[in-house]
């Protein structure tokens, strides 16, 4: 069943305020290479290769320990692998290059499953070596993060090129994009689509972090596409209110007691703010039907809600991005209050402590809600009267937003609509985001586990807010939407850079969990002396241990040299006593 969208006018407008019609087909590009999602492994083997050397650390303390690594990177590498693997060894007491090779050799032949790269990324880390790289996966440089591609904004639904168009510099671009898709995210009413089984709405959390006077204020300008909703739930919330009064005075006039005194109205709004109590912010969600928009350009105000003795609803944002009930008390009115499928979404910026201010630490549940984009600060001074000529960008927006405001009335009179990928799509998305969560599980743990799979759920809701964009081009309402491949595309390309945002803020938020550092070999066998031994005694502990005869001599020699231990005579020894 199909509807026709009818704008007054569908108008690209710049913001020199030139008007042009657009007719502008929807490409098809060929669907997503894998293969460009996929980073070698290499330069991050090699940098946690070259935090083992730092330290000099042996993790080859066993030879099931020594063969799986030797396994790992012949898995991995091949033969390259055989350098890496002399490099891991040689901290080894007894190492021997030629029974390193022999030992690789025996690897390389092997038809042995179930021990990747992964295997040696496992025993680094459990051995104490910090195995969290910096972005090497995503953009192979950790100086400069990725910008949104041009080939996404040439392909771009038209009413969002529209709002790109007033900047040139790429930082903005990406900043107008993002915080315009996840604004528009709060308004797309009676459409879902079906992800993990579960049914999903279109919204979005968006941090733009950057050091102070960057450039986040370019932010502000998204806000003006829903003023126009905003500004009509606010008009509705006066009547309202005007009507109440005049229903109170009535009330007081009669003297009939089977009248009931009147109900507050609802505080209808789009915009709740961030400066709110708890039962505050849950009462607004309460009143307008579950759905609304925390747009703050300072983080500090969430985070200062956050502190106060009322303010905390970080668990109520937790539940709100996944439709979760979120159920609450009114002291008040004696009411237990159930919000049913809460559509919240949510726009901050602010400084990289902002970020952590209000979230504490890496497993801080919030975090990984959140799509996280990291503005670099430019040097020199930027010519504050330049433009390009016509409208300013407010003017701009506001023309935008009422445009969008026709989109938003025929959406919410028509029918459920149902947006889903198109199965070659639902394919690709799960063999990326396979790859995406084995790549990042690797190279930063468990704890980053979180993000990478919001991030799926983030992904399915860009091209959902892209594909209902598309109606001011089909101009079709449809009961069933189908993703285009170049909104799929588009989609996953911004994921990936997500990615790399993500994991540099991730990277400076305090860690929780301090990797347990194991015991070495040598630090075994010391620990399984006791206070007064022989010769005889220690050798009977090195052979329990696996340590040959030679080893545990040098062993004793250096425990000697390092005062932990004093020969007493010939052949008897004791611990020194601290």
């Amino acid at each position: 069943m199909k509807k026709k969208f009818k704008p007054k006018e569908w108008l690209s407008t710049d913001v020199a305020g030139n008007v042009s019609h657009s007719n502008t087909p929807i490409s098809s590009k060929s669907s997503v290479s894998l293969q460009s999602s996929i980073s070698s492994t290499t330069a991050d083997a090699v940098e946690i290769i070259k935090r083992i050397e730092t330290k000099q650390l042996d993790i080859t303390t066993t030879y099931t320990d020594w063969r799986d690594i030797g396994f790992a990177f012949a898995s991995e590498f091949g033969e390259q692998g055989r350098n890496y693997f002399h490099q891991i060894s040689r901290f080894y007491s007894d190492y021997s290059s030629s029974e390193c090779d022999k030992q690789f050799d025996k690897c390389l032949k092997s038809n042995k499953s179930g021990i990747t790269i992964k295997t040696f990324f496992q025993k680094a880390k459990e051995a104490g070596i910090n195995i969290a790289t910096q972005a090497k996966v995503s953009n192979g440089n950790n100086d400069v993060l990725p910008t949104i591609p041009q080939s996404v904004y040439d392909t771009l639904p038209v009413f969002l090129k529209d709002i790109c168009s007033v900047t040139n510099t790429n930082h903005e671009k990406d900043i107008l994009l993002l915080g315009s898709i996840v604004t528009l995210s709060s308004v797309v009413p009676n459409v879902f689509g079906v992800y993990d089984n579960r049914k999903v709405f279109s919204n979005l959390f968006l941090f733009i972090t950057a050091q102070a006077s960057a450039g986040k204020g370019m932010l502000n300008f998204c806000s003006r596409l829903v003023n126009p909703i905003n500004q009509q739930l606010r008009d509705e919330s006066l009547l309202l209110k005007i009507q109440y009064e005049r229903d109170c005075k009535e009330f007081k006039k009669s003297k009939n007691d089977t009248i009931d005194k009147p109900k507050r109205p609802p505080e209808l709004m789009l915009f709740i703010p961030a400066n709110n109590s708890a039962s505050g912010m849950l009462q607004l969600l309460h009143d307008n039907n579950c759905r609304g928009l925390i747009f703050e350009t300072e983080g500090d105000t969430l985070a200062y809600a956050f502190k106060s003795d009322y303010g905390n609803y970080s668990d109520a944002l937790r539940k709100a991005f996944h439709h979760e009930a979120i159920r609450f008390y009114r002291k008040t009115d004696r009411e237990f209050i159930e919000l049913q499928n809460p559509q919240l979404s949510t726009v901050l910026s602010g400084t990289p402590k902002q970020v952590i201010n209000l979230i504490p630490d890496a497993e801080n549940g919030l975090f990984s809600r959140f799509m996280f984009y990291c503005l670099e600060m430019k040097s020199g001074w930027k010519n504050v009267f330049e433009r390009k000529s016509g409208n300013s960008f407010d003017e701009h927006f506001d023309k935008l937003g009422l445009q969008y405001y026709e989109l938003f009335k025929s959406l919410k009179s028509s029918i459920n609509i149902e947006f889903t990928l198109a199965p070659n799509q639902q394919d690709q998305f799960h063999k990326i985001f396979t790859h995406w969560h084995e790549t990042y599980e690797t190279m930063l743990g468990t704890e980053y586990n979180a993000t990478v799979r919001r991030l799926g759920l983030i992904s399915f809701r860009l091209a959902m807010v892209f594909s209902i964009l598309r109606i001011f081009e089909t101009s079709d309402i449809s009961n069933r939407i189908v993703c285009t491949d170049v909104d799929f595309e588009n989609a996953i390309a911004i994921t990936e850079l997500l990615l790399s945002h993500t994991q540099k803020v991730f990277s400076k938020l305090p860690l929780t969990i301090t990797p347990q550092k194991r015991e070495n070999r040598e630090e075994r066998f010391f620990n399984a002396l006791p206070n007064t031994f022989s010769r005889k005694d220690y050798v009977g502990i090195a052979e329990k241990q696996g340590i040959p005869d030679k080893t545990a001599q040098n062993y004793i020699a250096k425990f000697i040299d390092k005062k932990l231990i004093h020969r007493d005579k010939q052949d008897f020894y004791s611990k020194t006593v601290t």
